[in-house]
């Protein structure tokens, strides 16, 4: 009985609240600016919220289920993970004349060095069957004056904790291209002041690519391991479409011999 008192409340107030919100809406223009300076304020907390709820429940109810975290990996990993980009829908899903140090989504960064950017990005829903993330992350390049292209993708705290030298991190991702290129991934672990570096080319040959990254063949100090990421780097990407339909990172310990 009291959840269904509550269920009716709550349709009540939520009628309540619209009506309220579409009155605010309509008086805007004839506001004056202190009143309307008060009511911005109130309606970006009141998105941040609905952005919240929305995230969630578009990527939930999406095929392929947004937020998903299914992906390849080996039974041994101990830790895997999918980059927002390509698990929910984004607040901002394209963008032209993408800047330098733009992010693109959480802890995702384009760099570039171009003087004129002539690079787009979209978000694009995948709809294959065989495709696991909800995502995909579209880029146009047409002319590019600059001498590198890069995607930086922050690796979460997860990733760090427990790491160590007898740990491959393995990144995979569909890649498709309107011609050939050649794209490289490196590994960046930030350790105390210093910074160790992998880098591996991407096997394009093949619809779904995997590289590995061997942590003992670095000087990395297992104590002071701060955070890592990995820089998705394109060579000569000008007058090419790169679409990234997904990108997943895991972790294992190497077998002990």
């Amino acid at each position: 009985m009291s959840r269904r008192v509550d269920a009716v409340m709550d349709q009540l107030l939520q009628r309540r609240s619209l009506r309220r919100w579409t009155q605010f809406a309509e008086s805007a223009e004839a506001s004056d600016p202190a009143a309307l300076r008060q009511l911005r304020g109130r309606a970006r907390a009141l998105k941040r919220q609905i952005d919240r709820v929305l995230h969630v429940a578009e990527g939930r109810l999406a095929l392929p289920m947004v937020g998903s975290n299914a992906m390849r990996k080996p039974a041994t990993a101990d830790w895997s993970w999918r980059p927002d980009v390509w698990r929910g829908p984004l607040p901002v899903p394209g963008m032209a004349s993408v800047e330098n140090k733009t992010e693109i989504g959480p802890g995702t960064t384009v760099f570039h060095d171009c003087k004129v950017s002539e690079l787009t990005f979209r978000q694009v829903r995948n709809q294959r069957e065989a495709d696991l993330a909800p995502f995909g992350l579209r880029m146009d390049v047409f002319r590019f004056d600059g001498s590198f292209l890069s995607l930086a993708v922050d690796l979460p705290i997860q990733a760090v904790e427990g790491l160590k030298l007898k740990h491959l991190i393995r990144l995979d991702t569909i890649v498709e291209t309107e011609k050939p290129l050649e794209i490289f991934a490196r590994l960046n672990v930030k350790h105390g002041p210093n910074v160790e570096q992998i880098v591996r080319e991407l096997p394009l040959g093949e619809a779904e690519v995997m590289v590995e990254f061997d942590l003992a063949y670095t000087r990395m100090n297992e104590k002071r391991v701060e955070r890592m990421w990995v820089d998705l780097i394109f060579e000569g990407p000008q007058m090419n479409q790169i679409t990234l339909r997904d990108v997943t990172f895991c972790r294992r310990p190497r077998a002990e011999l």
